[in-house]
């Protein structure tokens, strides 16, 4: 057994989350027994010393009712930035039942885009609630981040940061450091501005600590940067940082105008957030769909979708009723034909998948598109050859009929092709016309290879045995 301090912060980290990182039942239990009973020093105990990321965890994982109460009892040991970490409904409800006056307080000690990010997803009425009762410093550099464009650079960058004049020596930006009440919590790097607010150029930590203390900022400032405009795409900031990687990056407004600082956590979150919406979208699922939200919402959050597949369904069955008299004929061919849709759909979805990716991460374009595209085909082609005589083997063996193997041999090859042409083609057409093709490719493609797979093998096997 090791031997632990037994201070209430090591006590709460040990029993909080297991092995495998999942949050310990029997904490979130003690938690809550604790609540309900109105124990603020056993809360403080469990809970104060936990990092915001594992408060909300916990909150997450407690009943409604409790989370309002946890941070009532918590008073200042509540971490506001915790409330960045839940979903966004979980984060809905705690506001609506906290009183504004302890919003506030909370806010107070967040970085700008922490609040921002809080406060964004409010009503308008709940915005202003809390906006007029912040600081009048406070008020209006959050009220201008909020009236940047939802998604954008505006809304994801920190205001507080470090800027000084370019006659400065390092010995004076150091001394600034240290004793400057306003700095923000973290920062890697000191910007360097004109009269003007202009952004000039920067200086990293470390190369600030190296240099001689009488060198004026000018001479060991750094002027080649990757600025990031104020109204830029958070999606597409995330690639800019990806690309060089950067740790941060100034932002600047359409004068030139140093505005705030963008850090790669906020990246990181950002690329999480995308990759989330995109796996949702493949799957027909709203991006803003959470693992919190009610029954109701999310019945009808898929139904629009799920209609849609509905309609191509009824399109595929249609193609079935083409082969009626064929079908009632040979009731093999009713058995077999499913398996050439399916094998062509699964083939379609790994092509949509790579290209979807692709299209997302800006590595599939107009310069290799013709190039990826001759690949998947030929990737189809192979794979629809190789399943082709794997699937034409057993069905000849079942039913006992060589010429059925050869026909749905024929059939697989026609419609893996189709799979992976299709897989690539209607992602493409649907970028290049605006349409989010994580969204609508998934149902073109199922239908693509329902109609071929269909059609091409009972249409070989119509002709092939001169049913009709």
């Amino acid at each position: 057994m090791i031997d632990v301090d037994d201070s209430p912060s090591v006590r709460a980290l040990i029993v909080f989350r297991d092995d495998d990182g999942e949050i310990v039942p029997a904490f979130v239990e003690a938690v809550a027994d604790a609540v309900r009973q109105g124990d603020t020093g056993r809360v403080r105990e469990l809970v104060s010393d936990l990092h915001e990321a594992d408060q909300g965890a916990l909150l997450e994982a407690l009943d409604a009712d409790l989370r309002p109460r946890l941070i009532g009892l918590l008073g200042d040991d509540f971490d506001f930035a915790a409330l960045t970490e839940v979903d966004d409904a979980v984060r809905e409800e705690i506001l609506e039942e906290l009183p504004t006056r302890t919003v506030v307080e909370g806010m107070k000690d967040l970085e700008s885009d922490e609040a921002v990010y809080i406060l964004e997803d409010l009503d308008k009425a709940d915005q202003d609630e809390i906006l007029d009762a912040l600081p009048a410093m406070e008020r209006v550099a959050l009220q201008k981040s909020l009236d940047y464009p939802e998604g954008s650079a505006g809304r994801l960058m920190q205001t507080d940061l470090i800027a000084v004049p370019p006659f400065w020596t390092v010995q004076a930006v150091l001394d600034h450091l240290q004793t400057a009440a306003d700095l923000p919590e973290s920062f890697f790097e000191v910007f360097v501005v004109d009269p003007g607010h202009r952004l000039l150029g920067h200086i990293f930590l470390d190369n600030l600590l190296r240099s001689a203390r009488d060198a004026t900022v000018d001479r060991i400032m750094a002027q080649d940067r990757r600025l990031v405009d104020v109204i830029d795409e958070s999606e597409e900031v995330a690639r800019v940082f990806q690309r060089y990687n950067l740790v941060s990056a100034p932002v600047v407004d359409e004068a030139g105008r140093l505005v705030g600082v963008i850090t790669i956590d906020d990246m990181v979150d950002v690329l999480q957030e995308e990759a989330d919406d995109e796996i949702k979208a493949l799957g027909g699922v709203r991006s803003d769909e959470e693992i919190s939200d009610d029954v109701w919402f999310i019945t009808r959050s898929r139904f629009g979708w799920l209609f849609v597949n509905l309609l191509t369904a009824f399109l595929a069955s249609a193609v079935l009723g083409l082969f009626e008299v064929e079908l009632q004929k040979m009731v093999a061919l009713a058995v077999l034909a499913p398996i050439v849709a399916s094998q062509g759909g699964n083939a379609a979805t790994q092509t949509m998948t790579v290209a979807v990716r692709a299209l997302a991460m800006r590595e599939l374009g107009a310069a290799n598109a013709m190039r990826v595209t001759s690949r998947e085909a030929t990737v189809g082609l192979f794979n629809g050859i190789g399943f082709g005589l794997l699937t034409g083997i057993v069905a000849s063996l079942w039913f006992g009929d060589w010429n059925l193997g050869i026909v749905i041999g024929l059939a697989m090859v026609v419609n893996l092709v189709a799979g992976a042409l299709g897989g690539i083609l209607i992602p493409l057409a649907l970028d290049k016309y605006g349409a989010d093709p994580a969204v609508s490719s998934g149902v073109f493609v199922t239908t693509v290879t329902d109609v071929v797979g269909f059609f091409s093998f009972l249409g070989i096997a119509t002709l092939w045995f001169g049913l009709g």
